[in-house]
């Protein structure tokens, strides 16, 4: 790492402006503004100082220490583990500590050992302010990282830290370095809303999460599907469209996603029967599609309400997708089909 990446990490890890730090070191804030972008570098009278006024050693802030690879980190983690295992917490603490500090810029190290530490002191009953202070230090800086990964995993170690002391607000805060589009985000929020007696909230934000994890599993299954169906393997077509029917029963979607689910199928196989009777459902069901809208699984979730005119419409398009001869042709000449489909 370069002595300009070093100076601004540190810097803002103090909360101090270049503004600041120029004014500290007697130096102009276009100066320190050249040294973080590698334009220039500070003179080495000021090495001294910097260092003091960052809370680093010379060391660090010339970078003497290399980045260590995933290798060697794996290593050293599994070296704590296994200090764990066989000796004493403090005794291994201190040894990964003493290591943290041989490496003060390496992020996943750092959070390595927050991590295993951090869960140990749990499992074993261990909650000394020694202890904990350097571990929440060591999750604040990974979560100061560059990289998304690692503040992610940062933000989660620390959402189990203050969730353990209770610390609910200090706890939210961490979820805001979750993506807004990651579940895991809303599922932690559903479980501080419970912990502090929000429970409207923690209802809903479940029940969402279950709502759309619905969409999401269906597409996979979907997807599964569609795959069987192009290599002509009927036998796992139809595994998977049992599953699909299952996942329709168990979120509560209705009758009309438990018949639609075994269309495609049907009509591979050309079971005209079977085709027929799933039509059938289909349009006598068309009324209840959100069916789910009356589920004690969504009760407290607010749906957009539609209008009569909608279902009419609804209903007229699915005759008119029944009448398709690409898709449903090897049914010409069948009375119920031309009648579902609106052909008489």
């Amino acid at each position: 790492m370069e002595i300009g990446e070093v100076i601004r990490r540190y810097r803002k890890r103090k909360n101090m402006t270049q503004e600041e730090m120029a004014d500290r070191l007697g130096v102009s804030g276009p100066a320190v503004n050249k040294w973080e972008k590698g334009n220039s570098f500070p003179d080495i009278t000021l090495l001294a100082p910097i260092a003091r006024l960052l809370d680093i050693t010379p060391d660090v802030l010339l970078s003497f220490r290399e980045e260590m690879t995933r290798e060697e980190i794996n290593g050293l983690v599994a070296q704590a583990d296994k200090m764990l295992r066989d000796g004493s917490y403090k005794e291994a603490f201190l040894w990964a500590k003493e290591k943290v500090e041989q490496y003060p810029d390496c992020e996943e190290l750092m959070l390595d050992m927050a991590t295993i530490f951090h869960a140990q002191g749990l499992f074993k009953g261990i909650h000394e302010e020694e202890y904990d202070r350097c571990i929440l230090k060591w999750y604040q800086r990974a979560l100061d990282s560059r990289n998304e990964d690692i503040r992610t995993r940062a933000a989660d170690g620390l959402f189990g830290f203050y969730r353990g002391k209770e610390e609910y607000g200090k706890a939210e805060e961490c979820l805001a370095f979750f993506s807004k589009q990651n579940p895991e985000r809303k599922r932690k929020m559903a479980e501080i809303y419970s912990l502090t007696g929000r429970r409207e909230e923690a209802y809903k934000a479940y029940e969402e999460l279950l709502f759309f994890a619905y969409q999401t599993v269906n597409l996979y299954f979907a997807g599964l599907y569609r795959l069987a169906e192009q290599d002509g393997d009927v036998e796992k077509a139809r595994m998977v469209v049992d599953k699909i029917i299952g996942l329709v029963k168990v979120f509560d979607m209705g009758a009309y996603y438990e018949a639609s689910a075994g269309m495609d199928l049907a009509v591979m196989e050309r079971d005209k029967d079977r085709v027929i009777e799933i039509m059938e459902k289909m349009l006598s069901a068309v009324d209840e599609i959100e069916q789910w809208r009356r589920s004690p699984l969504y009760e407290h979730m607010t749906f957009r309400e539609v209008g009569e005119e909608f279902w009419g419409e609804m209903k007229r398009k699915l005759k008119e997708a029944f009448g398709d001869e690409e898709s449903f042709g090897f049914l010409e000449g069948d009375e119920r089909w031309r009648r579902l489909a609106g052909k008489v």
